[in-house]
């Protein structure tokens, strides 16, 4: 009995666990850049007796998080800043970080940043724009061809380094719609668009779905942890009469 208790409540925490993923995309499924996750787990049979032969028992336990990469809707801005990336990828930033969110900056020193002020790499470094007077109000002022080059006309300045880590690496948050990684990513050339934003790729109906069918699993573990807490209080009052 004491083992349906275990089972019950190993399935209400992963229930948990995962309504708060969901929370998370939810909240997030306006964000620019954002990629939604998910939770894995996984089931092992529960032994029987001292041999290890199972009982046909399952208890379930958290396994890991995943980030789904797929590409979130372009969204046209006009702002010559902004970049949207269509296909694999991370842009790279200084301090081996990276990133999707293409609301990109410049600072006073003239660097390419992210809107937190991280530098924007290129083929060499940092990206550095010329000196003088930039203009960031008008489309062609500054301009990002489809390759990820950019150009202050009539000046070549760089290109954009884009890195992609699904076959070579291990990609995990670090917040703020920064990411880091494990492993050596290869250099793409993935389609960069001048003047829009990549969105959020969450299904914003799809993991309200998602949320509801984890609720009502949530609220079936809690009631089979009762039932199981209950039928153990009676068998100890009625052993206790004997």
């Amino acid at each position: 009995m004491y083992k349906g208790i275990y089972i019950a409540a190993s399935g209400a925490v992963l229930k948990q666990a995962q309504l708060e993923v969901i929370t998370q995309n939810l909240a997030n499924a306006n964000t620019a850049g954002y990629k939604k996750d998910s939770i894995s787990f996984k089931d092992y049979l529960l032994p029987q007796d001292p041999s290890g032969a199972p009982d046909g028992r399952v208890m379930s336990e958290y396994s890991g998080m995943k980030t789904d990469f797929s590409n979130g809707t372009s969204m046209r801005t006009g702002n010559p800043l902004n970049i949207s990336i269509e296909g694999p990828g991370l842009i790279a930033l200084e301090g081996d970080q990276y990133t999707r969110r293409g609301d990109l900056a410049v600072s006073q020193d003239g660097y390419l940043t992210t809107s937190d002020g991280i530098k924007v790499m290129g083929s060499s470094g940092p990206i550095n724009l010329p000196e003088g007077d930039i203009v960031i109000d008008q489309m062609g002022k500054i301009s990002v061809v489809s390759n990820g080059r950019i150009s202050q006309p009539p000046i070549e300045v760089d290109t954009i380094k884009i890195l992609d880590f699904s076959q070579s690496g291990v990609v995990t948050k670090s917040g703020n719609g920064l990411y880091k990684a494990v492993g050596d990513g290869t250099q793409v050339g993935t389609g960069v668009h001048q003047g829009y934003l990549e969105m959020s790729n969450v299904d914003t109906v799809r993991e309200m779905v998602h949320m509801i069918e984890s609720m009502r699993e949530f609220e079936t573990y809690q009631k089979a942890i009762q039932a199981f807490d209950e039928a153990t209080a009676k068998v100890n009052n009625d052993l206790g009469r004997l």
